[in-house]
């Protein structure tokens, strides 16, 4: 079996980018769309930082068409998204920032979801519940700076890295 040396090859489960503009935010959502993400991705920065703007880009990159609304109320807004080999990708777009207890999730049937085979479930705030949500696949912390720019790091927690995630060709 080849063993890949992770100092050789850091950028395979960290990778940071800067946002400069909208544009580079699309880009970066493309770039996520791609990989053969599945599990739950958990999406920190304080409000305004641009969590749910990825998470739009991003399902409209998965081949969402419609509308995409923040679930800041509603906590989870669920999609279906057709996938050019006919099937149907199951995709859950959650904000846990109103949530009072962990213990309210399995109130919704929140376990449902992140037990759905190939389902992905983006979750803005999840520390908000970390005691209750099993790791996640990849940690996304979104930064404002000062010039308006984010800076944007991906990491893949072991689970990612057990599923041999590479986030190497992610650029801006």
């Amino acid at each position: 079996m080849l063993k890949i040396d992770e100092a050789a090859h850091p950028h395979k489960k960290l990778q940071t980018v800067i946002l400069h503009s909208e544009a580079d935010t699309q880009r970066l959502a493309e770039q996520l769309a791609a990989l053969p993400l599945s599990g739950s991705i958990w999406l920190a920065g304080d409000l305004g930082a641009g969590k749910t703007t990825l998470t739009r880009y991003w399902l409209h990159a998965l081949g969402h068409s419609g509308a995409v609304k923040s679930p800041t109320y509603t906590l989870v807004e669920p999609y279906q998204i057709q996938q050019k080999d006919g099937t149907v990708k199951p995709v859950y777009h959650a904000d846990l920032y109103r949530l009072q207890d962990p213990e309210e999730l399995s109130f919704i049937g929140f376990d449902e979801y992140l037990d759905e085979p190939n389902a992905l479930v983006i979750i803005e705030w999840a520390s908000r519940a970390d005691s209750y949500l099993p790791p996640p696949t990849l940690f996304i912390d979104i930064t404002q700076a000062e010039n308006n720019s984010r800076h944007v790091e991906l990491r893949l927690s072991k689970v990612g890295q057990a599923q041999g995630l590479d986030l190497s060709a992610i650029k801006i």
